[in-house]
């Protein structure tokens, strides 16, 4: 399945460390109403009832609001869920034995963090990538920072879309102007905000600005 470009503008991942008084239906919906244009639910810590429980949520709250849902890493969620999609990683299944697991309808996304993982991603039928961490930031304390460039070099490298995720906020998505990335991905950039729907708005204009 083609993503459009314009479906990858504002991605959302989700993360429960933030959910304060709301529940996360509640903040995905704010954002969805702020601008969102795709939703990845990633959750560490939750059992496995709980996450089909809510994941079986957040894909109908998407539908309602014509907005691809996203599973991270768990294939088989994804396809016991019925969901748009599922991104993996480097050291997940491979990209060619997931899309054999999904089928050819659904969309594919892997993270890349290098122009010959991004090439190969493409090649095994992935339909975006997410290249980061573009910025430094606190939700995976083990990732390195990718340099700018790699991240341009990568971006005309593959005829798919790229993503940017990392560390991206309001204050400093400007620097990832003429990079070629198709959207950005955030967590804390939205959902850590005290205005979530407003954050989402805030962030989706000034995407629309630099790509």
């Amino acid at each position: 399945m083609h993503v459009e470009k314009e479906e990858m503008r504002l991605y959302l991942v989700t993360d429960r460390s933030w959910l304060g008084e709301k529940s996360l239906y509640q903040q995905v919906e704010e954002a969805l109403k702020g601008g969102v244009t795709m939703v990845q639910l990633r959750e560490k810590n939750l059992g496995e009832e709980e996450m089909y429980a809510e994941a079986l949520e957040l894909k109908t709250l998407c539908r309602k609001y014509q907005v691809p849902f996203i599973i991270n890493d768990n294939v088989a969620l994804a396809v016991k869920v019925d969901a748009d999609g599922v991104h993996v990683g480097q050291s997940d299944m491979s990209p060619s034995e997931v899309r054999k697991c999904i089928g050819p309808d659904k969309i594919l996304g892997v993270t890349a963090k290098t122009v010959e993982q991004a090439r190969k991603a493409q090649e095994e039928g992935a339909d975006y990538l997410g290249s980061g961490a573009v910025f430094h930031t606190g939700t995976k304390t083990d990732t390195k920072q990718l340099d700018h460039k790699v991240l341009e070099e990568i971006c005309k490298a593959v005829q798919i879309p790229v993503v940017a995720i990392g560390g991206i906020s309001a204050d400093n998505v400007r620097i990832l102007k003429d990079r070629g990335v198709s959207g950005i991905a955030t967590v804390s950039g939205i959902l850590a905000q005290p205005d979530i729907g407003e954050a989402a708005r805030e962030l989706r204009k000034l995407v629309e600005e630099i790509i």
